[in-house]
């Protein structure tokens, strides 16, 4: 449906389909910059709240630096194509274990077969509306740790030529993780050249084990639980109005615009709320929830 949408003119469309190499500088270093900051910051002031706030932003931005790899994975997150798949590969995708070329494979085929029977990522969505008690379960294996190992053992597992078992590790690493290795022997070397090694433990892996994976679910969740299946992309994904905190550490960068992204994929995140502004003749029919928590309470049940 990206290529064939006409909601808005098409002159504004091209407009907003300009892909710049300083936006793309700009949100990578925010990205890196939130969690050199958020270290920072504890390093500073040692205290329960500022490790549990910085913690918490970690794990936030190493989702955001997974939005931003989709970006770079559509190829516009840079104007330049060789620039946007380096940060996207090395900057962005390898230091929480993401997988560029992988994903771009896969998240392709999601867009051309949303919600349908072809859709990878169908798992995902198809199993709403589900109990209380199950989504509290899932998101206890994720804040554990075990969402993390079963995911690493999905990926050994599919380097071996077996299907994986779990919904969406397609969309990790799979292919040679030198460049996973790589990026977290530099986070860990800079930090011990800094003297707080052990920073790469209790702040940069610990929240990718845990939090991460939390944000991860939820945002699945608000994308696509709970909406049409046909090739509609006003009602097979979802808008999610966000609140300030719901902004900094469940959707950054504009993620939460997914009916805008789903009908032109091929606007960068950095135009999706003036995309959503656009579209405001059809937000009447669009699939639009105001807040992660009344999309939670749709796609739960008691």
């Amino acid at each position: 449906m990206g290529a064939t949408a006409n909601y808005i003119p098409r002159a504004k469309v091209q407009e907003l389909a300009q892909r710049s190499n300083l936006w793309g500088a700009m949100l990578t270093l925010h990205v890196w910059g939130v969690v050199i900051g958020a270290m920072a910051i504890f390093v500073i002031f040692p205290n329960p709240f500022t490790f549990i706030l910085a913690f918490l932003l970690i794990g936030s931005r190493q989702h955001g630096m997974a939005i931003l790899m989709h970006d770079a994975a559509h190829g516009i997150l840079f104007k330049n194509k060789t620039l946007n798949d380096f940060v996207g590969k090395y900057l962005l995708g390898a230091p929480y274990g993401g997988d560029l070329e992988g994903y771009r494979k896969y998240h392709l085929k999601h867009h051309r077969y949303t919600q349908s029977e072809r859709d990878p990522d169908l798992p995902l969505s198809s199993k709403f509306p589900i109990s209380k008690a199950s989504l509290r379960r899932k998101l206890l294996r994720d804040i554990t740790g075990q969402t993390f190992l079963r995911l690493r053992l999905a990926t050994l597992k599919m380097k071996q030529g077996e299907k994986p078992d779990i919904e969406g590790s397609d969309a990790f690493q799979k292919n040679s993780p030198r460049p996973y290795i790589m990026t977290n022997l530099v986070i860990f070397g800079s930090l011990a050249l800094l003297g707080h090694w052990w920073l790469y433990f209790a702040l940069w892996l610990a929240p990718l084990m845990t939090w991460f994976f939390v944000v991860l679910r939820l945002r699945n969740i608000t994308e696509h639980a709970m909406t049409s299946y046909d090739d509609n992309p006003l009602t097979h994904a979802r808008t999610t109005y966000t609140n300030i905190f719901e902004k900094i550490f469940l959707g950054p960068y504009w993620v939460n615009y997914h009916v805008e992204h789903h009908a032109y994929m091929f606007v960068p995140c950095y135009r999706l709320k003036a995309l959503h502004k656009e579209m405001i003749g059809h937000h009447k029919d669009m699939e639009i929830r105001q807040g992660y928590g009344s999309v939670l309470k749709l796609a739960t049940t008691t």
